[in-house]
């Protein structure tokens, strides 16, 4: 009876810290908020996920808190109910018809060791930064297109992106997903004749 009570304790015991190891989010407006706790905190300084907000929660994207659901490291909930990753992609979807080919690049650079952040501002879909550096210690390395094989892009579209990167002073990335969601990376250079 006695090794019986031990062995329940012991898997309460367990079973409260695998929660406590896993932060919640909630969505709401096309993000992800975390709850105020020292776990998302340090999810936010360790692997520069998301940013903290002055509440002290980390507001993470739709793509972020993705990578995260995947990784078992999150669950994010829309009012009490759980959502399922299917459903978050279901959900980003709206807002971003490619959210799915920007999740695969997302995740093949993260997996590779990267921190990869929006780059919106310079006119990409993220700024990536080499391995062990982290946003604000130093600048972005590259910026990232993720397009699928079978997408089109003009000579134009492709001049004008050369040219934000060169303007910002990263590296150009196109990154090309396949049917079997391999992600190839091509780095374009600007050169003078």
């Amino acid at each position: 009876m006695l090794i019986i009570l031990a062995f329940i304790r012991v898997m309460a015991v367990k079973k409260t810290s695998e929660r406590s190891s896993i932060i919640r989010g909630f969505l709401l407006a096309g993000k992800v908020i975390t709850e105020e706790t020292d776990l998302a905190r340090e999810l936010f300084n360790q692997g520069r996920f998301g940013i903290v907000l002055e509440s002290k929660k980390v507001q993470l994207s739709i793509i972020e808190a993705l990578y995260l659901l995947e990784k078992e490291k999150i669950v994010v909930c829309q009012k009490k109910k759980k959502i399922k990753f299917d459903e978050l992609i279901k959900t980003g979807e709206k807002k971003e018809p490619e959210i799915w080919t920007r999740f695969l690049v997302y995740k093949d650079l993260r997996n590779r060791g990267y921190v990869v952040k929006t780059a919106l501002k310079f006119g990409a879909d993220f700024r990536v930064y080499d391995r062990g550096v982290k946003p604000g210690e130093d600048h972005a390395k590259w910026i990232v297109y993720p397009v699928t094989e079978s997408s089109a892009i003009t000579w134009y579209e492709f001049a004008a992106k050369n040219r934000v990167a060169h303007s910002t002073k990263k590296r150009l990335l196109i990154a090309i997903v396949d049917d079997e969601c391999d992600v190839t990376y091509y780095e374009i250079k600007w050169t003078r004749p």
